[in-house]
């Protein structure tokens, strides 16, 4: 036994291993833990959480996005449902009163009663073939740039230059744009046609504004050329983006610049592609100052066939009855379209390599499961 010096050095604790006899510890050793224990303690109490503070900083985007952008889409789709317009003769407002799907019978059926026959339909239509026209030539364009520039076998002098004047349209505003190039087509003195009838391409001057597919190719070519430098300059980043040693792989393997295109560059610019495609679809189909600004009467001339998708829900909304009630259903077709392109756009880009990987791992599961 301990007698009383030792006593009051040691303290019997509890031993439950293999129920011996309690061991004696100094009692310095357990004045330490409990100092740390404090220690510890402390210090949780003093740290302070900062990471709540990151909902103020992002609080005022979403504040701006429910107030201008949520709470305006909701409320078109509950107006896509109800009667409002304004009465011109008494000059009053009529409405909203619910009216179900009178509106939607407006916009999918026409006055002969043929479905799709209709300005929304055709209004839909002018937009998706200008932003066709546009579309495919701008993302081949910009995707030859890109991969020219950050090519190192080329290795091309003054790059910044090229990229800044490809660039210098896109900061130019459209209206600008727009009346430059009315200037140039102009009938029968613009620079267009003097030019073409000089060389002998045209016995005589020729209305552009006149002819539907010479204006579709006017609008188209403006959007093309605003938009290809801003696009190059996304696509330019995304190929930067990859690492360099897969492109040194490729070319010690042997590889020609274009199995280097195929099966690198394109491969791993998939996030970047789906990005600056969809981007492109929805700025496509919300296609409006360009058309709105070039015609000469603003309402889609010749005969309407330059009439986008959002002119037109102007002109319901704000011109004549305004009639905001069919507006908004013709706005939910616009959204319902984007939406459609958009999914296209996503199942198109999609990784299909990562979905069979998934789809093997899923089954190499059940078959564990089974073999249980």
């Amino acid at each position: 036994m301990l007698d009383g010096t030792a006593a009051q050095i040691f303290e019997r604790v509890p031993n439950t291993e293999n129920c011996q006899m309690p061991v004696a510890r100094p009692r310095a050793e357990i004045f330490r833990e409990g100092c740390e224990k404090m220690a510890n303690t402390k210090t949780k109490r003093k740290t302070v959480e900062y990471s709540r503070y990151g909902y103020f900083f992002i609080a005022p985007f979403f504040i701006v996005f429910a107030i201008f952008q949520l709470w305006p889409l909701i409320y078109t789709m509950g107006l896509a449902f109800c009667e409002n317009y304004t009465d011109t003769m008494f000059n009053m407002e009529v409405g909203p009163y619910f009216n179900g799907l009178a509106n939607f019978k407006t916009v999918f059926v026409g006055n002969d009663g043929r479905l799709f026959n209709t300005y929304t339909f055709q209004s839909l239509w002018n937009t998706i073939i200008m932003w066709l026209m546009n579309f495919l030539p701008q993302i081949l364009l910009a995707l030859i740039l890109a991969v020219w520039f950050t090519d190192t076998r080329v290795k091309l002098k003054a790059q910044g230059a090229y990229k800044i004047l490809t660039f210098m349209p896109n900061i130019i505003t459209a209206a600008t744009i727009s009346v430059l190039f009315y200037k140039l087509f102009d009938f029968p003195n613009g620079p267009i046609n003097q030019v073409l009838t000089s060389w002998g391409v045209l016995s005589q001057p020729y209305n552009f504004f006149l002819s539907k597919w010479a204006t579709r190719g006017i609008v188209s070519f403006i959007n093309f050329w605003m938009w290809y430098g801003n696009t190059m300059i996304v696509l330019t980043a995304g190929v930067l983006g990859i690492s360099p040693s897969l492109f040194e792989a490729a070319r010690v393997d042997g590889a020609s610049s274009w199995q280097i295109f195929k099966s690198v560059t394109l491969p791993m610019l998939r996030p970047i592609m789906l990005f600056t495609l969809v981007n492109s679809a929805i700025g496509g189909l919300q296609m409006y100052d360009i058309p709105k600004l070039l015609t000469t009467s603003g309402y889609g001339d010749p005969d309407y066939t330059t009439r986008t998708m959002t002119m037109y829900i102007r002109d319901l909304a704000f011109t004549g009855s305004k009639q905001m009630g069919k507006a908004a259903a013709a706005s939910l077709i616009l959204f319902v379209v984007t939406l459609f392109f958009s999914l296209v756009l996503f199942y198109i880009m999609r990784d299909k390599d990562a979905i069979k990987e998934k789809k093997a791992i899923k089954a190499a599961q059940k078959a564990r499961k089974g073999a249980k």
